[in-house]
């Protein structure tokens, strides 16, 4: 097992020192993204930009203005919702009230979040609105509590409460408690309104987005769980100051994915300004929040139920879950794990002849820039990778597909079609046995 404090000083073998120099102060893009072209609508009380198959950063969105939340909308039809991002947000109670229809609240949250935020989170829904009732439930902390025991003490509240249909639950915390909430919102009643108050990296940028809720198994990772959208995701970034530097890095493995698999110019801002979003720099956490959240609306407006392009959110996953169930959940936060997936994934598709070794060196540069692990544990071994990917969510009759990168960077593909000895290669480089 390797310990948290070893994380930062695992290397890939392939990789040398970083040849990027960063300046101190933020740097903006100077550039239009190739794959988004935003339409800007001037609110009163909001900046918005619709998530489309159209959708391009705007670089003057950059700097934020903290009284006025940027919303992107995922664009699902009648399903639609928005995310909201700013900072102070949890002060700003008319973001929340707008999304509860009925007059019952089950905040779901647990014992590391609740005395930071709970307090703020009932405010928000409460003040001048006293027909509003708030309970709350406060469960351990940590991805080994994702499970069903921990599960049924949400339904177990929600029943003595005696909530009913027109009832709203709200997720208070990071992805496990959001995709936990989620998932008994799903369930409960055969369905309630749900809310996500994300409170980590992780969770802002990717988890809280898209409607993905569940729990683990033992024998595999978000086994057991539904397609299920909320009614609004609000990002207060001021939560982000009370995060662990751990859970801070752990989270940025997922900004690194978008520039990978399809915004180039998004990997190169993150090449320079890595320092900035490790430093807590406000208007980088924003920005990086900002358009990791439209590169997620865009692909799960287009594919809602990962019929094919959501699959590609899930670069370096399947091995960073087998990562995580084979050495215990909560041994490895879940990004160290995508991180050091994400490497063997690239390792990979420069086997296959997809990428050059640039692309390689690249990854581990700035990987290892965010103090996240490029290599696996050594207790993983090669048969226990196996094992836990043969019941991956993405095997089809049989066949185990992967997103892999290919071509030029911020392109990839999501295919069963490669050659079965480059798997076991790359298995066998990171592998000890």
């Amino acid at each position: 097992m390797v310990s948290a404090s070893s994380l930062s000083h695992l290397s890939l073998s392939l990789s040398s020192s970083s040849p990027f120099l960063h300046k101190p102060k933020f740097n903006y893009p100077t550039k239009n993204n190739l794959h988004f072209n935003p339409k800007l609508v001037s609110f009163s009380n909001t900046k918005r930009i619709y998530a489309t198959s159209s959708q391009v950063m705007n670089p003057s969105l950059s700097k934020t203005d903290s009284a006025v939340p940027t919303t992107v909308d995922v664009d699902l039809g009648d399903r639609s919702y928005p995310i909201y991002i700013g900072s102070g947000l949890l002060h700003q109670p008319h973001l929340l009230q707008r999304h509860v229809h009925g007059r019952r609240v089950l905040v779901v949250t647990n014992t590391t979040v609740a005395p930071l935020y709970l307090d703020k989170v009932v405010h928000a829904l409460t003040t001048e609105n006293q027909n509003v009732s708030v309970e709350s439930v406060i469960l351990p902390d940590g991805e080994q509590y994702k499970n069903m025991d921990t599960l049924m003490k949400v339904f177990d509240k929600a029943i003595e409460s005696r909530l009913d249909r027109r009832s709203t639950f709200v997720a208070l915390g990071g992805g496990v408690i959001g995709d936990m909430c989620g998932y008994a919102a799903a369930s409960f009643l055969r369905g309630v309104n749900f809310i996500q108050i994300p409170t980590t990296v992780m969770a802002q940028v990717d988890s809280s987005v898209g409607g993905k809720t569940g729990i683990n198994h033992r024998l595999g990772k978000n086994l057991i769980g539904a397609f299920y959208q909320p009614q609004c995701v609000l990002i207060d970034t001021d939560t982000l100051n009370t995060l662990p530097e751990r859970e801070l890095a752990s989270g940025f493995a997922e900004v690194i994915k978008y520039g990978l698999i399809r915004d180039a110019e998004f990997f190169e801002w993150q090449e320079k300004n890595m320092h900035a979003l490790l430093a807590r720099d406000p208007n980088a956490l924003a920005y990086a929040i900002k358009r990791s959240c439209e590169n997620k609306a865009e692909v799960v407006s287009l594919d809602e139920k990962e019929s094919g392009l959501r699959a590609t959110l899930n670069l370096g996953h399947t091995f960073g879950h087998a990562i995580e169930t084979g050495v215990g959940y909560g041994q490895w936060l879940h990004g160290e794990a995508v991180a050091a997936g994400t490497v063997m994934a690239v390792d990979m598709s420069y086997r296959l002849g997809w990428i050059d070794d640039s692309i390689v060196k690249r990854v581990g540069d700035i990987l290892k820039q965010a103090k996240l692990p490029t290599c696996p544990p050594e207790t993983v071994t090669m048969d226990m990778f196996k094992s836990v990917m043969a019941v991956d969510k993405k095997v089809a009759d049989g066949l185990l597909r992967l997103i892999l990168l290919k071509g030029p960077l911020g392109n990839c593909v999501f295919t069963g079609d490669y050659d079965r000895k480059s798997l076991d290669d790359t298995l066998r480089a990171f592998c000890k046995s």
